[in-house]
């Protein structure tokens, strides 16, 4: 199924996983698959992975098991940085020849201290290709609180329509914390013409190390309440974990509660944690007709 189709129902609510690293086996990654499955994800979808080459053959593997093993809708991501243009054909042919209908189309981070290569800049590049050329369902990445790499949200916001207008049908946010960022960013997307759905992506943050990752590459804001549970809980492990949990369960009910087309839960693979928020959000996930007369 495609996923832009899945909103006309509900409000969606779908996972990410990654696949193992290179030097593990891929049967780890079905263990977290059998862990998930009985969540009933609206979709999943599955990242390209660090270490390159043998990850994408895994991402396409792992995405097409979805389909056909655990019948559930899956989404492969392509990031085009580094890609030629017959590179990234030959991936989205073997997308195609393995049934998989929807590609979440990325640029990709570009390793630290290169230049880009390959044949396309950024994303929207590659989201043109794809709708020139195949007939996947296309999703995009996008900032609430703005690209790091924007000078300021006005033009990121431009940048976007322009993305979508080549070709995205489903839109899947960055992490936030704030979800102020959220409800901004989307009343000013759809101001300036963005019309595919946009689903919140959130990130149950439960270690240290992972909030520092977050503000270094994301640039996302840590709002006070979310310092005020570093402050007091970032030298008790389990507890941190419990209150991070806590924080995205918060987020999660009040997106909901907003009318939020869909939420994308990353779930880093960890199957409790995945489950710890469903349990906590379901009941409270609503059909389309009532989201939209909210």
């Amino acid at each position: 199924m495609r996923t832009a189709d899945l909103f006309k129902h509900k409000t969606v609510f779908s996972l990410e996983i990654f696949p193992p690293k290179p030097d593990a086996p891929q049967r780890v990654i079905y263990d977290t698959l059998e862990g998930l499955t009985d969540i009933h994800p609206d979709f999943i979808s599955v990242t390209y992975g660090a270490g390159g080459g043998q990850n994408g053959c895994r991402t396409i593997s792992i995405t097409s098991s979805i389909i056909s093993r655990y019948h559930t809708t899956a989404a492969a991501h392509l990031p085009c940085i580094g890609l030629s243009k017959e590179q990234a054909a030959q991936i989205l042919d073997q997308m195609q020849e393995n049934g998989i209908e929807n590609v979440l189309a990325l640029r990709g981070d570009i390793p630290e201290g290169k230049q880009y290569s390959g044949d396309f800049r950024h994303a929207d590049e590659l989201v043109s290709f794809i709708r020139e050329n195949y007939n996947f369902n296309i999703l995009a990445a996008c900032y609430p609180e703005t690209h790091p790499e924007s000078s300021s949200a006005a033009e990121d916001l431009k940048h976007l329509k322009h993305k979508v207008d080549c070709g995205v049908d489903h839109l899947i946010t960055q992490l936030f914390l704030d979800n102020r960022y959220f409800f901004d960013f989307h009343e000013n997307a759809l101001l300036a013409g963005v019309d595919v759905p946009i689903e919140a992506g959130i990130m149950p943050v439960t270690n240290k190390r992972q909030i520092e990752r977050m503000v270094k590459l994301c640039g996302v804001e840590l709002p006070k309440k979310f310092r005020r549970i570093i402050d007091k809980y970032e030298h008790n492990k389990a507890a941190l974990r419990d209150a991070g949990i806590a924080y995205a369960i918060d987020q999660i009910t009040e997106l909901i509660a907003e009318g939020v087309n869909g939420i994308h839960l990353y779930t880093m693979n960890d199957t409790g944690i995945a489950h710890r928020i469903y349990d906590a959000v379901h009941s409270l996930i609503l059909p389309a007709m009532q989201r939209n007369a909210g």
